[in-house]
């Protein structure tokens, strides 16, 4: 039987193309993005990141074995890390103070990620859980791989290229699609679950970045 993330990943393979061509990351890999909408995407980004580490603790609790707890508690503090570094680096950049990210309000589409997220952390069985938190890993290591190989050295965004294109952070890529695989194997009911969360968490990857692009936010009136 096909691996559960080959699968996971035909199923997807015309919704990835049209993330790689997102004006968003095109302009982010010539480095002609504006600065208004990266600030955008980096306040709504540490603001999922938050939520993000707490489904990755979820799944944590849900772990069959102190092994795969281990990966993703691993993951959770990962992403607090890459929260504390990166963000911190752009944010100041940009200066935006913590008083500013902490009264920053989740984007319509940030909002029903990290919602689909933690309902699915929370309600379902970890197998399910861990294909909903895969297209984070995944997506981000393809995109972040495809362009450092693209772009130039002096490009403006080369420290968030540089962390979504690390060995390292594709080591635990490889960790997280390796225990999807597992989960999956012999459970074709299940199976069925778990392509559909990750199919619904790549279209909110796709939501999100096409968001950050058009500074898609809540109706001014609202």
């Amino acid at each position: 039987m096909t691996r559960f993330f080959e699968e996971a990943q035909e199923r997807t393979a015309e919704l990835r193309s049209k993330i790689a061509e997102l004006p968003f990351l095109s302009e982010l890999c010539a480095g002609t993005l504006s600065r208004e909408r990266f600030q955008g995407y980096i306040i709504q980004d540490a603001l999922y990141l938050g939520e993000f580490s707490r489904a990755l603790a979820l799944a944590a609790a849900k772990a069959p074995d102190p092994a795969t707890v281990e990966v993703f508690a691993g993951s959770a503090l990962g992403a607090v890390a890459v929260e504390r570094a990166l963000h911190e680096r752009y944010l100041a950049e940009f200066g935006i103070g913590g008083k500013a990210l902490h009264d920053a309000e989740s984007s319509p589409d940030c909002l029903a990620y990290t919602s689909f997220l933690l309902a699915t952390a929370y309600g379902d069985p970890f197998a399910v859980v861990v294909a909903a938190l895969l297209p984070c890993f995944s997506i981000y290591w393809d995109v972040g791989s495809s362009i450092k190989r693209q772009a130039q050295p002096q490009n403006p965004y080369r420290a968030w290229i540089d962390t979504y294109a690390d060995p390292r952070f594709g080591n635990s890529v490889e960790r997280v699609i390796a225990i999807a695989d597992r989960e999956a194997a012999g459970q074709p009911a299940l199976r069925e679950r778990m392509l559909g969360a990750f199919t619904q968490a790549a279209r909110y990857e796709w939501l999100f970045w096409d968001g950050a692009y058009w500074r898609r936010g809540w109706p001014a009136d609202f």
